[in-house]
């Protein structure tokens, strides 16, 4: 049974999880994730595990604690059955914008996550489009950290090759992943300034870079109440831009995101994201693609000791 490969899902993902084993033509390991009356979550692993290479595949998606409670509970549980290895699968990361103290008397939760996964049993973590790539110093375990631009990359040059493409950051905080798109499909760079208001409530201000008579691509690495993507192709639109399209790789949508996304007076034409999370299109202009041959090839080139660089490493970046 010695470093046989072992795919685990719990309960956030797991028509992703299936879709990778699909792609790795293996089963999904048997576990069952259920919860106690009182809400506790309960795993048991029902397969013998002893010696194998085990993954783990788990968003942190709302509602954020009970995924990533399940998440450290089948940790534990597949430690305690004697796993060679254990890697955290997370799609989306969670709590990865409480990453500084921007304010007094705030906790840095993204550390405190990177503390538990560590401390539950994870030797590795795989992820895609941390809100911060500094978040991997807060993990003393190796974090494997992939583009999702390797998966919107086809799909852009389709649009650029019928367009005058310009490339938009929709806050100053995004720049350097916009500049890395703009770098990739070589189109002109620009942003946004914003001022936030609230959680969900956001006034974009000022536009710097190359809008009038331009079609603009918004790139950001998730939304939930898209009020900062709303707000910035407003004022895009207001400047002179043609048709907006967002390609966001995290769309943990809630309620409020998909009414803005909804409301007539909404200036983005197209959103384009990933199944990092379950995402519903709800009859809205949403093209979904899939992470899943992405994984499944860094599950498999960490399950046999190789490089997983050519996955990960994108220009400026």
């Amino acid at each position: 049974m010695k470093n046989l490969l072992k795919i685990f899902s719990g309960n956030s993902n797991l028509n992703l999880a299936q879709d990778i084993c699909k792609i790795i033509n293996l089963s999904l390991g048997d576990a069952e994730v259920s919860n106690f009356p009182d809400g506790e979550t309960f795993v048991k692993i029902n397969e013998n595990i002893r010696g194998n290479d085990v993954f783990i595949i788990q968003s942190m998606h709302h509602p954020a604690n009970h995924h990533f409670m399940e998440l450290l509970i089948m940790i534990d549980a597949i430690k305690r059955a004697s796993a060679s290895r254990i890697t955290a699968v997370i799609p989306f990361f969670g709590y990865a914008r409480q990453d500084r103290k921007d304010q007094p008397r705030v906790p840095i939760t993204a550390k405190l996550v990177a503390n538990l996964l560590g401390a539950a049993g994870a030797n590795r973590i795989l992820t895609v489009d941390l809100h911060a790539q500094q978040l991997q110093g807060f993990f003393d375990i190796p974090v494997d950290h992939l583009y999702a631009s390797s998966i919107f990359y086809n799909y852009l040059l389709k649009i650029k090759s019928k367009s005058n493409l310009s490339v938009f950051a929709p806050d100053v905080g995004g720049i350097k992943m916009a500049a890395a798109y703009a770098d990739l499909i070589d189109c002109p760079l620009g942003f946004v300034t914003k001022k936030r208001i609230s959680a969900s409530t956001v006034n974009s201000s000022n536009v710097i870079g190359e809008v009038k008579n331009r079609d603009i691509l918004i790139v950001d690495d998730m939304m939930e109440t898209a009020g900062t993507l709303t707000s910035a192709a407003k004022l895009l639109k207001k400047n002179g831009a043609n048709m907006i399209i967002a390609a966001i790789t995290h769309g943990v949508l809630n309620k409020i995101g998909y009414n803005r996304l909804a409301n007539p007076n909404c200036c983005i034409d197209q959103l384009i994201t990933t199944n990092t999370t379950p995402v519903i299109s709800k009859n809205l202009p949403i093209a979904i693609m899939s992470v899943a041959d992405l994984l499944g090839e860094a599950i498999i080139r960490i399950h046999n000791n190789q490089s997983v660089t050519s996955l990960f490493k994108m220009k400026n970046f």
